[in-house]
């Protein structure tokens, strides 16, 4: 998904960015922040961890709110970004990505509670 919103993003912002500037601008802060928490879960620990959620936390906050509003005024969004529609043109994975990612660090705090409560 990274290489996906980075690469989509930076086409648009370089050939298109007068048509529609705010909605290729919000698709190069996703970008953004796919690629950071990706780097987070390569990088590991704790501290990765936590920030990755709140990442994922942000990323579903502004595709919920982008997307609503995607729909509510559809002429602010003329072309298809990774959060309009709720992730449309991204076949809604930005809005499952995020959800998924909670669930997975979740998880991954608990099982590593888990193995620290049975050493």
């Amino acid at each position: 998904m990274s290489v996906g919103a980075v690469s989509r993003s930076v086409y648009q912002i370089a050939t298109e960015f007068d048509r529609a500037p705010l909605p290729y601008s919000l698709s190069a802060v996703a970008a953004v922040v796919y690629v950071f928490i990706t780097y987070t879960l390569v990088r590991g620990g704790e501290t990765a961890r936590r920030a990755a959620l709140l990442c994922c936390a942000a990323e579903l906050v502004g595709v919920v709110a982008v997307g609503a509003w995607s729909v509510i005024e559809p002429t602010a969004f003329p072309d298809t970004t990774v959060w309009s529609k709720f992730g449309y043109g991204y076949v809604f994975i930005p809005v499952l990505l995020p959800v998924t990612g909670i669930l997975w660090l979740r998880g991954a705090r608990d099982r590593a509670a888990q193995g620290a409560a049975a050493a």
